[in-house]
């Protein structure tokens, strides 16, 4: 029998990888005893017949309490087993069969860690208790059986960080524990020169382990035998003589084994027929739906190594037939990453070709729609209105699709290869049949004078080297720093051309960038801060008077008018006002409130939960009511996101809350002086020469080169929001404490929900902000929607070559990530962009006495 204690975490990714192993044992075993969390057991028993399993209620999973009593369940209900058993017969005569699995799910030190930190009173306690856990569990199967046949083995899934999450590739959190002692297991050896022995070839993460044992263990005249976390898989199964797990690419670690010769070689060269089974699997699958397959060559003659180790094997020359099954494993391995990445450059290729001709449509709809390109190169008749031929470009287009389609389905490929394929094949068809615009560009380009190509450069320049930043960013945060450092400097030095100093605008624009920059020095890992949470609050109470008395006071002036127009102006927006800025002083008590009641309580007082469902929902209706001036709606939706965003904070992130608006309303400032800027220097040209005036409407003008810059800080703010407080793409920076104000039951969904909507916040702040631009500089917003997906799908190319299959975990899930937070983020400003129209739409900026006319370069 086997007995696992298994410290499991409920983070979804690993969670599935060893619910694999533990389930195929479970299907493979005689009968399955299984104890622990709602959340786990149910996914590995409930389908199971033969098996035997109950869990606690969802309540008992209360992150404010102490959650070591949760092991004591699960043991307590492993000891009514095996004492109803002495009463019933049945129960008794199944227990003592064979390949029996009993997996008790300790899942105390995981919530005490997230809820209380690793080196609290509480987590330390909870170690004590699954120390004494596996004490009893071992003496009571000892005592009941009497037969000294069953194997234990305790390990865990993840470590944790002192912060207590997991999830990056420290040490602290890829090193786990592996004891195994029992039926069938090794002795432990004494320790040679090297304090522990590596019982594999490579580990699967590329790096050493070599974190010596702790000296108060009292195990440093023990040998250690390190594996990778898959071979735990094969050791259980070799334990059980059950078969190894049919997609397990674990190798057996026969360090652990006690085994003779003769069956150690038995032992791995059954894992290796099992993993060279995969690979002759998908070999098979392989050749029989491809056209023109290519084997892997190294085990086109793998029966004849097989043969000859059977040879070997019966001959008793074992330490030949072990090095033969090694290398035909290791073969094997390399044989299953060549079949997993079969179709690679073709994918590749399509992907590449695919992401290239969206750019190349959506650049040339944004010439075509948003500028007055169109118009001049008709005016030139470099554009003919007839395109009797791009009907033959579409019919080609058909036909290659149908072709590649075909030739797809003989190959029976996945939908998702017609997709990528089909699409690809759609969008050169779309730009091949631009032809005659592609022509007409080319010949306008090629009359344009030598300084129009110097600023075309330049703002290409730019816009490459900020692209690249934002890439780089994703896994070098302090770029950000140096980026808002001479942000500063640069736009106050372009203020004062058109602004005087006294005016403070060019100063606030550059004190309030600079004031950003030291966010991304700070750990991506928050820590605890209440008193700053709660002076936060009233930072942002005192932005908000200001803003509230510059656009009462600051409507004369020529360079604020635009921002401070009003059409009307009501008492109702004052009281408005007040109620805001009280219900961010009731969150910031709420949060010193709520935080102490569950520390000293070690739980979430139901009138505290109420409170603060009911401020932050009510708050973020507010703005709705608002004067639709573009400083006063912009100061509204600050104050109406500041309550759930500080109940949902637990430090600096606040905070950074502030500086990210302050940042926001410098970035208005900015645009407003260059508008003005811009409007004496047009009123001049207008009078020499109004032909060159072109706009959409009466709203919206053509977009400009110049204005080019307004999606690329858009971009750059964006990424702030994600970066300012922490690495997104990293999973160890979600901070699980941070809902604790709302709920402290463990409920994934609606945890993850709230973790996901304090991101968005920020998110909702810098779309505003742009939106507003738009208004105020009147240009096209959706011109500048599609301008920042040119943009992001540059960034998500680049991070799809930088993809990565293997290495560490935290290195192939953050290249994964990296490129799926790209490529979504053109859906989520999308989905934020209607979202927050229903808080702008409304927003007027003052008319101008006679519309601008700008002329696209």
């Amino acid at each position: 029998m086997l007995v696992l204690l298994q410290n499991l975490d409920l983070d979804m990714l690993l969670l599935l990888l060893v619910s694999m192993k533990i389930l195929v044992l479970s299907l493979k075993s005689r009968h399955t005893f299984a104890y622990g969390s709602p959340d786990i057991i149910p996914i590995f028993c409930s389908a199971l017949p033969h098996s035997t399993w109950n869990s606690y209620p969802h309540e008992y999973e209360d992150f404010a309490t102490d959650a070591s009593f949760l092991d004591e369940w699960s043991f307590d209900q492993f000891e009514s087993l095996l004492n109803r058993s002495h009463e019933d017969p049945k129960l008794k005569e199944l227990l003592h069969q064979d390949k029996l699995v009993v997996f008790l799910h300790l899942l105390g030190c995981d919530s005490n860690g997230h809820a209380h930190r690793p080196y609290s009173s509480i987590y330390l306690n909870n170690v004590k208790v699954v120390d004494k856990i596996a004490e009893r569990v071992y003496h009571l199967l000892e005592d009941y059986y009497r037969d000294n046949r069953t194997s234990y083995i305790f390990t865990a899934d993840h470590g944790m960080s002192d912060k207590g999450s997991h999830g990056d590739g420290h040490p602290t959190n890829t090193d786990t524990p592996l004891v195994a002692w029992g039926a069938g297991i090794k002795y432990p050896k004494p320790a040679s020169g090297n304090s522990h022995s590596d019982s594999v070839t490579t580990f699967v993460d590329k790096h050493s382990h070599d974190m010596p044992t702790p000296y108060d263990w009292g195990l440093r005249r023990v040998e250690r035998v390190d594996v990778n976390q898959a071979d735990i898989a094969p050791l259980m199964s070799t334990l059980l003589g059950l078969p190894c797990p049919v997609n397990s690419v674990g190798n057996l670690p026969l360090g652990y084994m006690k085994l003779n010769e003769a069956e150690e070689v038995e032992a791995v060269l059954a894992n290796t027929k099992q993993i060279l089974n995969q690979l002759l699997r998908k070999s098979y699958i392989k050749s029989s739906n491809s056209l023109f397959f290519k084997p892997f060559k190294p085990l086109v003659h793998h029966s004849s190594s097989l043969s000859q180790i059977d040879e070997l094997i019966s001959a008793k020359s074992y330490e030949a037939a072990m090095k033969l099954a090694v290398d035909l494993r290791n073969l094997s391995l390399e044989g299953l990453h060549y079949f997993q990445t079969y179709d690679w450059l073709m994918l590749m290729t399509v992907i590449t070709l695919g992401y290239t001709g969206w750019m190349i449509v959506l650049a040339l709809h944004v010439l075509q729609c948003y500028s007055s390109l169109s118009g001049d190169l008709s005016k030139k008749e470099h554009l003919s209105v007839q395109k009797k031929d791009s009907g033959k470009v579409y019919i080609s287009g058909c036909l290659l699709m149908v072709i590649l389609s075909v030739l797809n389905l003989v190959e029976h490929s996945p939908p998702l290869y017609h997709a990528y394929i089909g699409m690809t094949v759609f969008l050169w068809t779309q730009i091949f049949s631009e032809y005659r615009l592609i022509r007409g560009l080319w010949r306008y380009l090629r009359e344009r004078r030598a300084d129009y190509f110097i600023k075309l450069l330049f703002a290409a320049a730019v816009a490459v080297v900020i692209v690249e930043l934002l890439v780089h960013s994703f896994t070098e945060r302090k770029l950000y720093t140096w980026f808002f450092l001479i942000a500063g400097v640069v736009a106050s030095i372009l203020l004062h051309s058109s602004i005087p100093w006294r005016s403070g605008i060019p100063v606030f624009v550059c004190l309030s960038c600079w004031f950003l920059s030291v966010f991304t020095l700070m750990p991506a890992e928050i820590p605890d801060n209440n008193n700053l949470v709660v002076i936060s609050g009233a930072i942002i109470i005192v932005i908000s008077l200001a803003a509230k008395w510059l656009d009462t006071h600051a409507e004369g002036n020529k360079f604020w008018q635009s921002i401070t127009f009003h059409e009307s102006r009501t008492s109702m927006c004052s009281m408005l006002y007040c109620i805001q800025i009280f219900l961010v002083g009731v969150s910031s008590v709420m949060v010193f409130l709520s935080t102490k009641h569950r520390t000293q309580n070690q739980e979430l007082h139901s009138s505290h939960q109420f409170i603060n469902w009911l401020v932050a929902g009510s708050s973020m209706v507010l703005p709705l009511f608002s004067a639709n001036g573009i400083l006063s709606r912009l100061s509204s939706i600050f104050l109406g996101f500041a309550p759930p965003f500080l109940l949902l904070s637990i430090g600096y992130e606040a905070v950074f809350y502030s500086a990210l608006a302050v940042v926001l309303m410098a970035w208005i400032l900015f645009e407003n002086a260059s508008h003005h800027s811009s409007k004496v220097k047009d009123s001049s040209v207008s009078e020499k020469n109004t032909e060159e005036h072109i706009t959409i409407g009466s709203d919206e003008r053509y977009l400009q080169l110049s204005d080019v810059r307004i999606p690329l800080i858009f971009m750059v703010l964006f990424n702030v929001a994600f970066f300012g407080t922490g690495n997104f793409a990293s999973i160890a920076s979600f901070e699980i404490s941070s809902v604790y104000r709302f709920i402290t039951i463990f409920s994934p969904f609606l945890m993850a929900a709230l973790l996901i909507f304090k991101l968005f916040i920020p998110f909702m702040l810098v779309i505003c902000a742009f939106s507003a631009i738009t208004k105020l500089v009147r240009v096209p917003r959706l011109g500048c929607y599609f301008l920042v997906i040119l943009f992001s799908d540059i960034m998500t190319i680049h991070f799809f070559f930088l993809v990565k299959n293997t290495g560490s975990w935290m290195e192939i899930g953050n290249s994964i990530s990296h490129f799926g937070i790209v490529s979504a983020q053109v859906v989520f400003v999308l989905l934020l962009f209607a979202l927050t129209n229903l808080y702008t739409r409304s927003i007027r900026v003052k008319p101008l006495s006679t519309s601008p006319s700008l002329k696209t370069l």
